[in-house]
């Protein structure tokens, strides 16, 4: 019998990888969205389009009946945080526990604040310290309190590959590729932790298929990439073909600017985690699924270079806004 996901947030970037992988394994996929579903969706088999805003509770559970899983893969914009990303945790918990479905959340690495230590597993205490560290553990926590949901959270670092915008690696690290420069966020010799999206995606149906395993609440992790700046500088040279040379960003201007302008506000807010190293311990997600999918860091960025690679157009509108 074949099994039926609703994925919240489907025209999202990480919502479409999502909506691929699991229509390629065989799923019938609802994708929520308000607006139409991008073509590469839209026109592959085994994806129906779910139109209706988020917030419809009725909506989503009607959306959601007959679900074995729910991902929710709503984000809100970055500078609405405080006001929407409860409010669409909610409606996500309502609509799978309507259907006696397994809520599935992508997870980051905020809820362990900004002394977070360098390995991190899923005991590691949390620490709200910045404000969306503590939405993320306060919406965990719902998850975990709500009387007849399962529920599982996959943590991972930060995003690359798959279409869209909106992460480190298409905002800062390639805006300058073109010019021969690579922009880090950080210290380039601090471990940082990274996530392929189709690689993280996959981890998602592979974890949905032991859904019977996971009665109650769970978190797993994702490792990923974990790499230095540095690594990662030498893995893009090899993506794009050319020398690149570090060019930082501006720190100190970002910080002054950062009180007029939300998004640098929120920015700012979170560069800590490109001055603490760290990375993601997968034992229990592999106790689960054996091997996780892991595509090797040359390979995922000459994909997520083609992918995202921006047009003259796009770097000036990035530099100008910069």
């Amino acid at each position: 019998m074949t099994s039926t996901v609703l994925i919240l947030g489907a025209a999202g970037r990480i919502g479409q990888v999502l909506a691929q992988a699991f229509a390629e394994a065989g799923w019938t996929v609802r994708a929520q969205a308000r607006k139409a579903l991008p073509p590469a969706l839209a026109q592959r088999g085994g994806i129906e389009w779910v139109r209706c805003d988020a917030l419809d509770a009725f909506a989503l559970r009607q959306a959601a009946r007959g679900a074995d899983v729910v991902v929710h893969a709503l984000n809100p914009p970055y500078t609405q945080w405080e006001k929407l990303a409860k409010p669409l945790a909610e409606a996500a918990i309502d609509a799978a526990r309507a259907a006696g479905a397994l809520l599935m959340l992508p997870g980051n690495v905020y809820n362990f604040g900004t002394q977070l230590p360098e390995v991190l597993t899923v005991r590691t205490p949390e620490h709200g310290d910045v404000p969306k560290a503590q939405t993320r553990i306060d919406i965990e926590a719902r998850m975990a309190a709500t009387p007849g949901l399962d529920s599982v959270v996959i943590r991972a670092g930060d995003f690359f590959g798959g279409a869209g915008k909106g992460s480190w690696f298409d905002l800062a690290l390639t805006t300058r590729i073109k010019s021969g420069k690579f922009v880090y966020p950080g210290d380039v010799d601090v471990l940082h932790s990274w996530a392929y999206l189709p690689d993280l995606a996959q981890t998602f149906v592979r974890v949905a298929q032991q859904r019977a395993q996971l009665k109650g609440a769970h978190r797993l992790h994702f490792t990923g990439h974990a790499v230095t700046g540095e690594q990662m500088r030498q893995a893009m040279e090899h993506a794009v073909g050319k020398p690149l040379r570090t060019a930082g960003m501006m720190w100190p201007l970002l910080r002054v600017l950062a009180p007029f302008v939300p998004l640098l506000r929120e920015v700012v807010t979170m560069h800590y985690l490109f001055k603490r190293p760290h990375q993601l311990d997968d034992t229990e997600l592999r106790q689960l699924i054996g091997s996780v999918p892991h595509t090797p860091l040359a390979h995922a960025l000459v994909a997520a270079w083609r992918d995202h690679q921006p047009s003259s157009a796009e770097s000036l509108s990035v530099s100008a806004r910069a």
